[in-house]
């Protein structure tokens, strides 16, 4: 599998990952965004952010780049670096499929994105993909997977799948909202020819919504390699929107919250990949110091005592203004 390529990197980042989906589109869901991007957020200005943060993660070690049809320009960006930089022939790229970008690079769009998990939908975004990325995509996912999609039942759509895997790119999904876990053992269960048909899985952890922990250590026991999405729950964990209990631990190890929210995740031992969402190189820099962050059991108790309700966690993220 194309993805596997990653467990040869040895690098301190080796199990931090960038995603795209803060800087491929000019609105999205995590808080700050007005500080942290530029005041025009121009194709090329995003572009240019973009190259900056990937450099970045490059040099400090970040070998996984996360992209999906839905983040914009995303692709197109990522692919841009790509070709600038033959040194990276070692980076490994993941994108996803499922759902359509259709915010016309409009901040006030009253819709960004459409999903669609349909064998049409794949085939057309696949080539899409493909047009962008060609040979150096890795891994593609299937974009946001829930309990009733009807990518878990659609045999041609399975098929194809099936293909692609054969032919050398690793296939896998994402989950998200309060039905992770159920989505994650339906998914499981998908196989074709009587191999299973996934083999990564990306779901949303963090200290405040952990209710998918269980399934996704299921998950790597059956071979799948775990990426964590989501870790500083789109801001809320981050710098002093972070709950005071996480500030506390954080000033106890003289890190930053993010660092230790993320720290708390990598701690998993299912945990192949978690990914920064970083806009700003110094957030990309703070949130790789999670690495070095060593917590006691005591502080792993404390954060674990913020987790909420999975239906309250995904109410206040639907209800968060994409900005």
């Amino acid at each position: 599998m194309a993805f596997d390529r990653l467990a040869a990197v040895t690098t301190p980042a080796a199990h931090i990952g960038l995603g795209l989906a803060a800087v491929g589109r000019p609105a999205y869901l995590t808080t700050g965004r007005a500080e942290d991007l530029p005041p025009a957020r121009t194709v090329e200005a995003m572009r240019t952010r973009t190259h900056e943060l990937l450099d970045a993660a490059y040099a400090q070690g970040v070998r996984y780049f996360d992209a999906a049809r839905s983040y914009g320009r995303a692709e197109e960006f990522l692919a841009d670096w790509l070709r600038q930089r033959p040194d990276a022939r070692d980076a490994v790229v993941g994108s996803k499929w499922g759902y359509a970008y259709v915010g016309d690079w409009r901040q006030d769009a009253e819709v960004h994105e459409v999903k669609d998990h349909g064998a049409d939908a794949y085939d057309r975004q696949r080539e899409e993909s493909a047009k962008l990325l060609g040979d150096r995509l890795d891994l593609y996912q299937i974009h946001s997977l829930t309990p009733d999609s009807p990518a878990l039942t659609d045999t041609a759509l399975h098929e194809r799948l099936a293909a692609l895997a054969a032919g050398g790119v690793t296939v896998g999904f994402s989950t998200s909202g309060p039905e992770q876990a159920a989505a994650v053992r339906a998914a499981l269960a998908v196989t074709v020819g009587g191999e299973r048909l996934f083999h990564t899985v990306q779901s949303t952890y963090n200290v405040l919504e952990p209710a998918v922990g269980e399934a996704l250590a299921e998950a790597h026991d059956a071979g799948l390699t775990v990426i964590v999405k989501e870790g500083l729950a789109n801001g809320r964990l981050a710098g002093e929107a972070a709950p005071a209990e996480l500030r506390a631990v954080a000033a106890e190890t003289g890190a930053e919250p993010d660092a230790v929210a993320l720290a708390a995740v990598l701690r998993r031992p299912w945990a192949g990949v978690v990914l920064s969402g970083a806009a700003t190189a110094a957030q990309l820099h703070s949130n790789l110091a999670a690495a070095a962050v060593d917590l006691d059991p005591e502080q792993c108790d404390r954060l674990a005592a913020l987790a909420e309700p999975p239906a309250d966690y995904w109410r206040h993220r639907a209800a968060t203004p994409w900005e």
